[in-house]
């Protein structure tokens, strides 16, 4: 997942399965789901008054954060084939994603963590003021 957080049903996530196996049939891999729609959505009608409970039960879902992994693939593959797998997923999904392979640079929200970049430099505000230019920005105190 690329852009913010979604909720994704479990009939999105089957049919983003189906069409990677779709592409890949034939070939020699094994395909982890690593998400589980475990979350229920329950619904009312639209027309229906407040209260008189939760609604019956519609769908199962899940909840899917930035940068978290969805589906992982292993096996001796081309990368371009299974790219285009992922890319055919990825229009059945909500959402913007982006195709990861193992040994890339891990990722802390939507920013790369790069060689030499720690956790304490991402926490650092980027741009560091002078105490003059900070103290300027205050109100003058009142007389």
């Amino acid at each position: 997942m690329r852009d913010h957080d979604r909720r994704v049903s479990a009939a999105q996530l089957a049919n983003g399965a189906e069409t990677i196996k779709k592409r890949l049939r034939g070939q020699k891999y094994r395909l982890y789901t690593r998400i589980c729609a475990n979350i229920g959505v329950y619904t009312s009608g639209n027309e229906v008054r407040m209260g008189k409970g939760k609604g019956s039960f519609d769908y199962w879902a899940s909840r899917v954060a930035v940068s978290k992994i969805i589906f992982e693939l292993k096996g001796e593959l081309h990368e371009q084939i299974v790219r285009d797998a992922f890319r055919l997923a990825a229009n059945k999904l909500p959402g913007l994603y982006e195709f990861v392979k193992k040994g890339e640079p891990p990722v802390m929200g939507l920013t790369k963590v790069e060689e030499g970049m720690t956790l304490d430099d991402m926490k650092r505000p980027r741009a560091k003021l002078p105490m003059e230019v900070s103290a300027a920005r205050l109100p003058a105190p009142a007389p």
